[in-house]
């Protein structure tokens, strides 16, 4: 178990963990649902309290499933969920939030997020969030999936510069963020959530990165997510379903890597050299 779970500020000066819990591909299957809840209720007793949800994971399962393991527990959670473009218009984000906060059984989400753009105006939809603030539906707001010049549009418009956070596919082996990306939100203080950290389980099983975990006596997907929380300005959401996960997954907030360690990670995953299309799963 971590001494601390260390926080990152977001741009409202509010801090956040560095260290979150994704749940992607959660509440598809009743038979996993109790094993489900337990994990987050294990990652909140170890005090990674922000978990990460969206409207589109089991159409809407998820959400319950979070709601099950937050419940008697909300005020100690920073609730992120989000909405989907095709509900990105003004009254399609009133809709959609309602059902979502119905379906987390709470009041109040903490971050509500654009899951990818659409064709929806950017600017409908920073009004739908400002009003849902107003009210006291949503807290904050952000955008997930979004490239260098959909920021830079996204920040131009009225009220746009209160984006809050980027969600983005970043791991050791999606690198391509750091060539513009990640530069450009950390000169604006918008922390990056990086998804997938461990690329769905891929970089558990990864030689190169066993041999860095060895030094540690960790795991390799422990190198991966330590990997991701050193990186300025980031912060790692990865999924984990068995209890051993949850408790390694905490642990990595521990390892500190050396400069031999990153320099052998960037031998084994070179940092990219070019801008690279923003990638998805």
């Amino acid at each position: 178990m971590p001494s601390t779970v260390r926080t990152l500020k977001l741009p409202s000066g509010e801090g956040v963990p560095l260290l979150g819990q994704g749940t992607w591909k959660m509440g598809e299957d009743r038979r996993r649902r109790a094993d489900e809840v337990s994990a987050l209720k294990l990652g909140l007793d170890l005090g990674i309290t922000l978990i990460d949800t969206a409207e589109m994971y089991a159409s809407g399962g998820a959400e319950e499933v979070v709601a099950e393991a937050i419940a008697g527990r909300r005020d100690e959670t920073f609730l992120v969920s989000k909405v989907l473009p095709s509900n990105a218009s003004r009254a399609g984000v009133e809709r959609a939030c309602e059902a979502s906060l119905k379906r987390l059984s709470t009041d109040r989400i903490d971050l509500y997020l654009l899951h990818w753009p659409g064709s929806v105006p950017l600017s409908e939809t920073v009004e739908a969030f400002e009003s849902l603030k107003a009210q006291g539906k949503i807290r904050y707001w952000g955008v997930s999936n979004f490239d260098t010049d959909e920021m830079e549009d996204l920040v131009g418009l009225p009220s746009g510069g209160n984006v809050q956070t980027n969600q983005v596919l970043y791991n050791l082996s999606r690198r391509g963020p750091e060539f513009d990306l990640a530069p450009w939100c950390a000169e604006r203080g918008i922390p990056l959530m990086a998804y997938s950290p461990v690329e769905q389980g891929a970089l558990a099983r990864n030689a190169r990165l066993e041999a860095v975990a060895a030094r540690h006596n960790a795991t390799a997907a422990q190198i991966a997510l330590a990997w991701a929380m050193a990186q300025p300005g980031v912060i790692a959401i990865p999924k984990a379903v068995r209890q051993e996960h949850v408790r390694q997954n905490a642990a990595a907030l521990d390892i500190k890597l050396a400069p031999e360690d990153f320099a052998d990670l960037d031998r084994a995953f070179p940092p990219p050299t070019r801008k690279r299309g923003l990638e998805m799963i």
